[in-house]
């Protein structure tokens, strides 16, 4: 006879909304900017708060109007990770497990041991000076298909490589850069983890949204056209306050 209830050992990919604030209304203003008011667009990704790089704690958090913002744009909180004790009790109020240091490094080993290996790209063949590229993330995933709409593809720790297309609905991030070598159509996410140097290249550039380290950029208004279906990056220019998100051409002849 089969038990009721079992318990196996398993491990958890995350995602991880990082707080440099606990300020509901920033926050809200923040993610206005970087997501354009696109509600849902993280598909039900569950989630850990992270506010280990908060400046200033105060002394009462409202974990609930936290919760439901992130909610609002497809993100599921499940845990909170980097705050101190004061705060703890009002965060299991609100439904959230609390990470202690431990825990969350456990967590990372397993993600770490759990990381398939993935081979260097090859270097490319060329007789003319080939343009600096952007630092690599440690191991490059490569995936040699197309992207379906409703798909999410997520390269952790390392570059990822598309060798078919990103349809429209579809999704890839990664914490380091994103190299498409069919059309760009769905979301493109580079430098996930924070990575500025990390670029987004597409052989026919069309994506509903793209974003790198956190700064997101949409298309309403359609892509520009000297881009549109033509081989091209995205990246951050400027200086480290005041980045923007650029779109250039690649000449490939």
């Amino acid at each position: 006879m089969a038990k009721p209830i079992e318990f196996k050992a398993g491990s958890l990919t995350a995602m991880s909304a990082v707080l440099r604030e606990i300020d509901n209304v920033r926050l809200s203003d923040a993610l206005q900017v970087m997501l354009g008011g696109m509600g849902e667009f993280f598909a039900g990704e569950a989630t850990i708060i992270d506010v280990s790089q908060a400046r200033n704690f105060p002394d009462k958090a409202d974990w609930a109007g936290t919760l439901s913002l992130l909610r609002r744009y497809g993100l599921q909180p499940v845990a909170l990770r980097g705050a101190p004790e004061h705060l703890h009790a009002s965060a299991r109020k609100a439904g959230l497990a609390i990470l202690t240091e431990q825990a969350a490094r456990l967590q990372a080993e397993s993600d770490i041991a759990s990381a398939p290996a993935a081979e260097p790209l090859p270097e490319p063949v060329s007789t003319a000076p080939a343009p600096q590229a952007a630092p690599m993330a440690a191991g490059t995933m490569v995936v040699d298909r197309t992207i379906r709409s409703g798909q999410q593809i997520y390269a952790k720790g390392s570059d990822l490589v598309i060798l078919g297309a990103v349809s429209n609905g579809a999704e890839v991030i990664a914490d380091g850069s994103i190299h498409c070598y069919g059309p760009l159509r769905g979301r493109a996410l580079a430098g996930a983890s924070g990575n500025k140097k990390a670029r987004i290249y597409s052989s026919n550039f069309g994506p509903e949204l793209i974003a790198v380290a956190g700064v997101y950029r949409t298309f309403e208004k359609g892509i520009p056209a000297q881009i549109a279906g033509k081989p091209a990056q995205a990246l951050l220019r400027g200086e480290d306050d005041k980045q923007a998100l650029v779109l250039e051409p690649i000449q490939l002849d």
